[in-house]
């Protein structure tokens, strides 16, 4: 990534040793100073905190969300109940980088390189946001991609496993989120799943809705979107949102009480603002209530189990598969999760890459063994079709694993598939 940056005349600033010149200043980042050290002569360089100084970020507000789910939705409900309370928050995630309710940059990483967000904050902040609400994926605490970063809150969603094909074990996966709330700065943690991270209690805050909490859910209803009471310290207050399952009642506390903490605004005010907020495309996505079809990003075991536990007082449609190239271990726990709640179960494609999916299917038939009710096909539109026609009254069909992708990888080919349109137009021609 090569920017424009001023000083002492017109200069180029990059965090990428293959793009120097004589006319570049290289920021020298904790993933990058080996490459520095080989370099001869050695450029003008520039540390994360100059930068940070020169460009006056540290003005800035910054939230950092991390978990194995619920990042993408919490920070979007940070963000949108931030704009509806008047403030001027600006929003990087998977879903690109977003400022004053317009999408400035698309798609990208969960989290990316420093320098991109440091430029990311920089443009927010030129446009006026003094809010920086970001996603912080364990592979970034890892490698270091938020270094220099002060955080005003960090707040913890949930830790239970995913991306073991990168840290090797469950154990190691959550020392590495843990090292995210060793320091002091403030932060709010999950009281139900508080057990599975460690962290410095100066400046911890709680939420939870079976547990004691700072932010606390005395009573909910799951019917027709979300309401719940709720108790932060004497304050009482209820909201209501068009958001479905128990796992978003968790988001939304975690978005609830993170406002709090930034603004200082009373829970009641901050609770007039959560019916606006409708969810995050893809996620717990309700694509058609009559009949009741729900698409979700779920790839992964526990995050099957998030979706299907908080949906489990109705009968439940299924459909599902799992990526091809990655941790092959959980795709008979994928199974065994989707046969624990589902009473109709369709075992299909996800994005097999490079990978026979017929084999990625096997796997996951193995967590399914003498399960009734289940059928496998790799062709994942007629899984959905399947599905649909054989979907009664009373059930839900959940189709998990893509959430908004629009495509589905085959053999390095992005083949053109969204699974909210297969399902419309199903429906469409069904009708």
């Amino acid at each position: 990534m090569k920017l424009d940056f001023q000083k002492d005349g017109y200069l180029f600033l990059t965090d990428d040793t293959s793009k120097l010149d004589t006319d570049t200043i290289f920021l020298k980042t904790a993933q990058n100073s080996h490459y520095y050290e080989q370099l001869e002569p050695k450029p003008e360089t520039l540390t994360v905190d100059e930068l940070i100084s020169f460009w006056g970020l540290d003005k800035m507000k910054v939230v950092g969300v991390t978990g194995t789910n619920g990042k993408t939705t919490v920070t979007a409900a940070i963000y949108s109940f931030l704009l509806d309370l008047n403030e001027k928050p600006a929003l990087q995630g998977t879903r690109g980088l977003f400022a004053q309710e317009k999408r400035i940059e698309e798609k990208s990483m969960t989290t990316p390189s420093i320098l991109e967000t440091l430029y990311n904050m920089k443009q927010t902040m030129d446009m006026g946001c003094n809010y920086f609400i970001m996603e912080v994926s364990s592979h970034a605490i890892d490698q270091n991609r938020i270094e220099g970063l002060t955080f005003a809150l960090k707040v913890h969603t949930n830790v239970t496993s995913d991306h073991l094909d990168y840290h090797g074990t469950v154990e190691e996966y959550r020392r590495v989120k843990s090292l995210f709330f060793a320091d002091e700065s403030p932060k709010l943690l999950n009281k139900d799943d508080i057990k599975n991270i460690t962290y410095n209690p100066i400046g911890a805050q709680s939420y939870g809705v079976d547990e004691p909490a700072t932010f606390k859910v005395q009573a909910f209803s799951l019917l027709n979107g979300i309401t719940a009471g709720i108790k932060h310290l004497q304050a009482e207050a209820t909201f209501h949102s068009p958001m479905v399952g128990l796992f978003n009642l968790f988001n939304l506390m975690a978005a609830i009480g993170s406002v709090q903490m930034l603004t200082g605004r009373s829970i009641e005010e901050i609770c007039e603002v959560v019916e606006y907020f409708a969810g995050v495309s893809g996620r717990m996505e309700v694509v058609s209530r009559d009949p009741l079809v729900i698409v979700d990003f779920a790839h992964t075991d526990d995050g099957m189990y998030q979706v299907l536990d908080s949906m489990k007082d109705r009968d439940i449609s299924v459909v599902f598969g799992a990526g091809g190239n990655r941790d092959k271990e959980k795709r008979p726990r994928m199974g065994a999760v989707a046969g624990r709640y589902a009473n109709k179960i369709y075992v299909t494609s996800d994005n097999p890459r490079d990978e026979v999916p017929e084999m990625i299917l096997e796997d996951i038939l193995l967590g399914l063994h003498g399960k009734d009710h289940v059928t496998a096909t790799p062709d994942r539109r007629l899984a959905i079709k399947m599905a649909l026609d054989a979907l009664e009254e009373n059930e839900v069909l959940l189709i998990l694993g893509k959430g908004d992708e629009d495509y589905q990888e085959i053999k390095g080919v992005k083949y053109p598939f969204d699974d909210r349109e297969v399902v419309r137009e199903l429906l469409k021609e069904r009708a």
